[in-house]
């Protein structure tokens, strides 16, 4: 492949540690030649040393430093001033395959008309289930059936709680006391999806982290069928087993555009059993693996910095559809990534910018109808989160728990002050949009 096109692959990284390292390693080893392939690390002001390490260790990378955490639109240093014919960008956390690379060019260079090609992006770990099945009951007020609070998961000894996956039966991750610092509810039946050491055979010794409003009999099923185990109100930790191999699930095979304008991951949590081994073109591609053609970049732009983390590549993906461009799905191209593992999803910092962030996208490129019904259904949203954490609680003189209602708040006055901004920006894209909304909107998948 003398002839072969030049690509730039680009890792942003932030105290990346150990994960960033094996990232760069891994694309080392990519597929292509090594005189049309630059690897580029731009250090977003790491404290951690990993930026150092990463000089030591791999002197043939490029490294770029930045003075200041500039968040995901840091990757924009190395997105200009270069001769690639592609830019790839992939995640700190992110590992891919030796022969990711080829099927994504080779898709670029036979349509000039996508701007991006995506791969197929797996959670790193493999993953066996542990089945929970407890009696429910519905607290005055909230109209759930919970059955019991899940706060931590050990496997072989280690803490996994953050791969671990609350896949089925439970619901959203909520704030709690010093001794359950974040926690979610079960329902009746629900499955946690549990992370499995690489290269290892099993049985696996798993430890659960459980608590109920009550002292309650609960089913813990493993590998060796449902055990019969007594959950209190303080929380204990209790043991099961599972067993290997396990199986692959789906962080990103493209990403998709969900009622209310939601961004989101096509395919997210669902097991991958080949449905998703065709390709296909998708409304958005995801900035945690990607590749870019450059024409597309200097026609619709680079990230906006004012995102600083999340939906910034949402963001610029529907800038792109707008002026016409398409992006296209390739499963033969495979990356594996620890997910949430620099942030986590019910960290402050996810939180805020996620909701903070999605507002201003649809500020920029949405219809104003689609605008203002995300705005108001975003304030009642906040309305029930106070009246159910703090206004119920406070009536039966029992302790507030006022964290996820004031961290909305945090996030809307965020997006009021981005609004100027953001109108502006939206008024420029208007001159530039050739395709129109209810085409974009078409795109829009129920959920």
């Amino acid at each position: 492949m003398t002839n072969a096109p030049r690509v730039r692959a680009i890792v942003l990284n932030y105290n990346g540690g150990s994960h960033v390292l094996d990232a760069v390693a891994a694309l080392e080893k990519t597929d292509w030649p090594r005189d049309r392939l630059e690897l580029v690390v731009i250090d977003n002001a790491s404290v951690d040393g990993s930026d150092r390490e990463i000089e030591q260790r791999y002197p043939s990378v490029r490294l770029m430093r930045s003075n200041s955490n500039l968040g995901f639109p840091g990757n924009n240093l190395a997105m200009t001033g270069h001769d690639a014919d592609y830019i790839a960008l992939v995640n700190n956390d992110a590992f891919v395959t030796p022969g990711w690379l080829a099927p994504l060019v080779e898709t670029l260079e036979a349509e000039p008309a996508l701007g991006a090609a995506c791969p197929k992006i797996l959670f790193a770990p493999s993953f066996a289930d542990l089945v929970i099945t407890a009696p429910t009951f519905c607290p005055p007020g909230d109209g759930r059936d919970l059955g019991v609070r899940v706060s931590g998961l050990e496997v072989d000894g280690q803490d996994r709680f953050q791969d671990a996956q609350l896949a089925e039966g439970f619901w959203n991750m909520e704030p709690g006391p010093p001794t359950e610092a974040s926690f979610a509810w079960s329902s009746a039946r629900a499955t946690i999806r549990v992370p499995l050491p690489p290269d290892e055979p099993g049985p696996f010794r798993v430890r659960v982290r459980l608590a109920a409003e009550n002292d309650k009999t609960v089913e813990l099923a493993g590998s060796n069928g449902p055990e019969s185990i007594t959950v209190g109100t303080s929380p204990g930790w209790v043991q099961a087993t599972v067993l290997g191999p396990g199986y692959d699930v789906v962080n990103n095979v493209g990403s998709i555009l969900v009622t209310l304008g939601f961004g989101a991951d096509r395919g997210y949590l669902e097991r991958d059993n080949g449905q998703y081994d065709s390709p296909e073109e998708v409304f958005a591609w995801c900035g945690g693996g990607v590749l870019l053609r450059r024409d597309y970049l200097e026609s619709v732009g680079l990230f906006d910095e004012t995102f600083f983390l999340y939906y910034e590549d949402t963001d610029l993906a529907w800038r792109g559809r707008a002026q016409g461009w398409r992006y296209r799905y390739v499963p033969d191209a495979v990356i594996r990534h620890l997910h949430a593992a620099s942030t986590g999803e019910s960290s402050p910092i996810f939180q805020h910018y996620v909701e903070r962030n999605r507002l201003l996208m649809l500020l920029k490129n949405a219809p104003r109808s689609l605008v203002l019904n995300a705005i108001y259904r975003y304030v009642r949203m906040v309305a029930s989160f106070t009246v159910r954490l703090v206004v119920i609680p406070v009536a039966r003189g029992k302790r507030p728990h006022p964290q996820l209602p004031l961290r909305r708040v945090r996030s809307f006055a965020g997006f009021l002050r981005c609004a100027p901004g953001g109108l502006r920006a939206r008024r420029a894209l208007r001159r530039k949009q050739v395709v129109s909304d209810a085409e974009l909107l078409g795109w829009m998948v129920d959920r």
